[in-house]
């Protein structure tokens, strides 16, 4: 008894590799997106580095240095902050498209494979009725773990979106503090 024709194996396979390229197209995509932020940012580190050896070389005494360090402090801080909101939105676009075509890809393998275990059930000889229930209670136990596994790991990427909020926020807020405590 065959389940699976060469046509549809050949069709399994290109699906598989068009997957594959377009997986890896968005992986490329966030590499380069990783690669403009970093080229700005050195850039710009760069001008704003100039700007500051020219300021600190013009202070006249220590007071005057103690303040424009006090003054370039917060600045830093919230561009650190913003350098890593920025880093952590490219992780989650790429990491939300694959998890996307990864969904997809296992929804369309689980409905094929279920095509297969119903067309096994029909073609199954009298007497493996004990059988057939035993696989199809195998595949209800997967599908319930898949299906929690993907909730726990959305709720755990959820929290650590949270706690990426409320690290930002509180550096920010500690380095604005820092200025005016000086």
């Amino acid at each position: 008894m065959s389940f699976l024709t060469a046509e549809q194996v050949i069709a399994a396979n290109k699906a598989n590799v068009e997957t594959l390229f377009g997986l890896t197209n968005k992986a490329f995509e966030g590499v380069e997106k990783l690669i403009e932020l970093n080229l700005q940012v050195a850039k710009t580190a760069l001008a704003e580095s100039a700007d500051t050896t020219k300021a600190a070389l013009s202070v006249k005494d220590a007071q005057e240095l103690f303040a424009l360090q006090a003054a370039l402090l917060q600045p830093a801080a919230e561009k650190a902050a913003a350098y890593s909101r920025h880093l952590y939105d490219i992780a989650a676009a790429t990491n939300a498209e694959v998890g996307k075509v990864a969904e997809e890809t296992a929804a369309d393998a689980q409905k094929k494979f279920m095509a297969v275990v119903d067309t096994a059930v029909k073609n199954a000889p009298a007497g493996t009725e004990n059988a057939v229930a035993l696989v199809k209670s195998a595949v209800a136990a997967a599908n319930n773990a898949y299906e929690t596994v993907s909730k726990a790991a959305k709720q755990a990427a959820e929290v650590a979106e949270a706690n990426f909020q409320a690290v930002t926020s509180t550096a920010v807020k500690a380095a604005k503090g820092s200025k005016r405590a000086a």
